[in-house]
């Protein structure tokens, strides 16, 4: 069973370590699921930089095919981030560098490649809405994580997207539940199937139209924790792949008695990751901070 992480690649430099590590969201679900034992491939522009470079490195280095990955020219993604009481704090960024200044464009070509996997994953940080229609059309399961900015809730940006998903990921923090479950209902009244709000340490609810399933957050043992860096991305892979072992297609919806299992290895799944520096380690020292 195959996944495609479609879109964003970044670096993500921490300043209090002076380490710099590979991440992005499309990466680091593309990374995590291979780590959970399911075949995998990153989709996406590397910038021509040295950065670049890094983060195919430790990519390739995972297991993750990324030969269907471009090259452009011009800086790769950066942002800066410091680790605050074990809670990531971002500084700022260089707006995506070249993988969302100059995105990658699907063709014909790149059909049958996405119509041999099970899912494909995007973001809101990796510009491919425009090309959602395309991933759609092949076949596959689709899946996209909206993050937290209200901006990418409007009614326009949803009508924009959510008819071409099946998992909708948004992060909404310690919102009351109500504001919770209003925001899922508007997800899936704007076309998802799926849509699933992590909420901290509050857990997590997923909603499939019919009903809302709640999730609590796994416990964590604070002698090993390291930070918080990719818990929402581990927290979606772990959901799809538990959704997809358990036969989720396009034609088969999950029931009630797969939602369940599968919530509960995410929260796990998320668990885990705080113990992991970064989004999944291969750090490097990083050069003297130049505040983005």
């Amino acid at each position: 069973m195959k996944v495609i992480g479609f879109g964003d690649n970044i670096v993500d430099r921490f300043l209090d370590r002076g380490v710099m590590y590979p991440g992005g969201n499309c990466v680091n679900f593309a990374v995590l699921a291979r780590r959970l034992g399911l075949e995998s491939a990153y989709v996406g522009v590397f910038g021509s930089d040295p950065l670049g470079a890094f983060v195919r490195s430790a990519i390739t280095a995972e297991g993750v095919d990324t030969s269907r990955c471009q090259i452009r020219q011009g800086p790769n993604g950066v942002t800066e981030i410091e680790v605050i009481n074990g809670d990531r704090v971002f500084l700022g960024w260089n707006e995506g560098g070249v993988t969302i200044s100059q995105p990658f464009v699907l063709g014909p070509e790149h059909q049958d490649y996405l119509a041999a996997a099970a899912l494909v994953h995007s973001s809101v940080y990796s510009a491919s809405e425009d090309q959602l229609p395309s991933v759609r059309a092949a076949g596959t399961l689709v899946s996209f994580d909206y993050s937290w900015e209200p901006e990418r809730r409007t009614d326009l940006y949803l009508g924009r997207t959510a008819p071409y998903v099946d998992l909708a990921l948004l992060s909404l923090g310690d919102a009351p539940l109500e504001a919770v479950e209003h925001e899922l209902a508007r997800v899936i009244g704007a076309g998802a199937s799926l849509a699933v709000a992590t909420r901290g340490a509050a857990g997590a609810v997923l909603y499939d139209g019919e009903r809302f399933v709640t999730q609590g957050a796994a416990p964590t043992n604070a002698r090993r924790f390291a930070d918080t860096m990719g818990c929402g991305d581990a927290f979606v892979t772990g959901l799809a792949v538990s959704l997809l072992r358990s036969g989720w297609t396009r034609d088969s919806p999950p029931s009630l008695d797969s939602l369940r299992p599968a919530l509960l290895f995410a929260a796990e799944t998320a668990a885990e990751q705080c113990y992991v520096e970064a989004a999944f380690g291969h750090g490097r020292p990083a050069a003297a901070a130049t505040r983005i």
